[in-house]
């Protein structure tokens, strides 16, 4: 199993006495199995199980035990490539409903955070995205207006409302609203907990699939490493960064390794603070977000190497790398730093996620969210994916598609 992450991670802390799921034995038959148990895995094998299609999620450690623990919880419609870059990339039409289609995640994933009557932490948010010089300030006046032709509910800040909100000052900044934040931890397992409760889901943990095969007639043979077989009519492969443990067809990410803190609760926090999450344009960018209880979850500084960091002292220099940018921003938190980590992080060559069906292997389908907006693509796979079983046109499927023609053109 992959290493995917290094460090003292947060979230596992906020969720005790987890639910624990059987290993699978035996033959078993069913009409759709997720393998991969995290925020993609659990959201599409909601979204089948809820309309009433039978499904088989199988994890290979524990549920939300690999990326999902790194997930820092923020759900943004805007994506690693800036609207105006995407437009340039792949067009006008495709570009803007790829960015509407993050924005009705956002919403989707509230509904869904409302259906589980969970504590999962989700609530709204509004996103500062600052210039981190005057040199950034055209292209951040492009997106801005960019987003604003297309009706996206975002407004710009000139330097003097900036400073009249914050404690710092930059040359400019887009403040979008409609993102949001979520607790990964115990959305995932809230999620799993009602899909098998309510919707008849079945969860196998402790599961490693090692072998996938596909008879004449189009029903795929599953075998794990238990000796167990489980045949299905349809695959999803929601497994993250490790899917070329399985198979080589599949059009790699770059994987790079980005840095987390959580501080202990801030204290003497102006309320306010907690409303806006901040990032920048700076690449390797900073971003930094208020929880409820006033800790302050802050990462960035990512690095082209697919190994997460294991030495401790090296991985310490980068946590208070990050915990100086805060006070940058804000200069009098002096909480100190509870929990730093490192994590494998993916981009595509073309910055979208891959989304759909293998188009050399019928009824194999991908749901993997390669990029910043991982939980958001989720969500967008889950209902991508439910159309393509269902033979249901969606307007997203070519986009980001495993063979869609932006791959040819970067």
């Amino acid at each position: 199993m992959k290493v995917l992450h290094k460090g003292h991670l947060y979230w596992p802390e906020t969720l005790k006495n987890q639910a624990t799921y059987p290993v699978l034995s035996g033959t078993t038959e069913t009409e759709v199995v997720i393998i991969g148990g995290g925020m993609s895995g659990s959201i599409c094998a909601y979204k089948l199980a809820q309309q009433g299609i039978q499904a088989v999620l199988l994890e290979r450690g524990d549920v939300a035990g690999g990326s999902t623990t790194a997930n820092t919880g923020l759900l943004q419609f805007c994506n690693d490539i800036m609207l105006c870059d995407l437009i340039d990339q792949i067009g006008e039409k495709d570009a803007v409903l790829f960015y509407k289609g993050c924005a009705e995640a956002i919403v989707q994933l509230g509904e869904v955070a409302v259906e589980l009557q969970a504590d999962v932490g989700f609530g709204p948010k509004s996103s500062l995205y600052v210039a981190s010089t005057e040199q950034d300030l055209p292209k951040l006046k492009r997106e801005y207006e960019t987003l604003k032709r297309h009706g996206f509910d975002v407004s710009y800040w000139e330097p003097e409302q900036i400073a009249a909100a914050f404690p710092f000052s930059k040359p400019g900044a887009i403040l979008t609203r409609g993102d949001a934040q979520v607790n990964p931890f115990r959305f995932v397992h809230a999620v799993i907990e009602a899909a098998v409760n309510r919707y008849k889901l079945a969860v196998h943990e402790h599961t490693d699939v090692v072998s996938h095969e596909t008879e004449a007639d189009g029903t795929h043979v599953l075998r794990t490493a238990a000796q167990a077989v489980i045949q299905a009519k349809h695959v999803i492969y929601a497994i993250g960064y490790e899917p070329e443990e399985l198979h080589g067809r599949l059009i790699k990410s770059n994987l790079d390794r980005t840095y987390v803190i959580v501080t202990e609760p801030q204290a003497h926090l102006q309320p306010q603070y907690k409303d806006y999450f901040i990032w920048e344009t700076a690449r390797p960018y900073f971003y930094m977000r208020i929880t409820d209880d006033g800790r302050v979850i802050a990462g960035g500084y990512d690095e082209e190497s697919p190994v997460p960091m294991e030495e401790k002292k090296a991985r310490s220099k980068h946590a208070n790398l990050l915990l100086t940018r805060v006070q940058a921003f804000y200069p009098s938190f002096d909480a100190p730093i509870a929990h730093e980590w490192n994590a494998t992080f993916g981009l595509s060559c073309d910055n979208l996620p891959f989304i759909g069906e293998d188009p050399n292997w019928s009824s194999v389908y991908y749901c993997l969210g390669y990029g910043g907006n991982g939980t958001v693509y989720s969500m967008m796979g889950a209902n991508l994916l439910y159309a393509q079983i269902t033979q249901t046109a969606h307007r997203l499927t070519p986009i980001v598609a495993l063979n869609r023609p932006s791959l040819q053109n970067v």
